[in-house]
């Protein structure tokens, strides 16, 4: 997906909701901070989003634009209503959003994940293709591991996860031991 696409989605989504702020909070987020981000980031054809003061009326963004639709038949993309509780994100998290309005918006202004925020959402889901996302946040430098552990301190997670959690973010930024001889 496109930083245009993306537009298009939060403008239509906006329009369907009756809400003029909508707040992406899946993989396609990264179009907010990183409007040109590497290709492997953009090929997704959903983004997860929900309207940010109606959250309630994510079904209806599901039923018009989402997977399966005339929408999706007609541009190749399509969104994902989810409600704010979809995915584990840091305290303050709502503070960092990364604003998307212009003209291809019009009057809806999008709110994307900050991409430690997102990294840490992706590190929290744990499936296949969220840790390999997280890998390829810091393989291409886009995120800072010291900010990501301070983020990690603040998620509210059920104390049994943390370990894993730090696990999987030293997994992508400790340098592996060196053999010994």
């Amino acid at each position: 997906m496109t930083r245009s696409q993306l537009e298009h989605l939060i403008r239509a989504a906006g329009t369907i909701a009756d809400d003029d702020d909508i707040v992406v909070i899946g993989s396609q987020a990264i179009l907010g901070q990183f409007p040109r981000a590497p290709e492997e980031f953009l090929v997704s054809r959903e983004a997860d989003l929900y309207p940010r003061n109606h959250p309630d009326r994510a079904d209806l963004i599901d039923g018009s634009i989402g997977e399966a639709s005339p929408f999706e038949r007609a541009y190749g993309y399509y969104a994902h209503g989810v409600g704010p509780e979809t995915a584990i994100l840091p305290d303050g998290w709502q503070t960092r959003l990364i604003p998307i309005a212009g003209p291809n918006t019009r009057s809806v202004r999008g709110w994307c994940l900050e991409v430690h925020d997102l990294a840490i959402a992706k590190l929290a889901a744990g499936r296949e293709k969220d840790l390999d996302f997280a890998a390829a946040l810091a393989r291409h430098r886009m995120v800072n591991p010291e900010t990501l552990r301070e983020r990690l301190a603040a998620t509210g997670l059920d104390p049994a996860l943390r370990p894993l959690l730090a696990a999987r973010l030293s997994r992508f930024f400790d340098p592996p031991p060196l053999p010994v001889r």
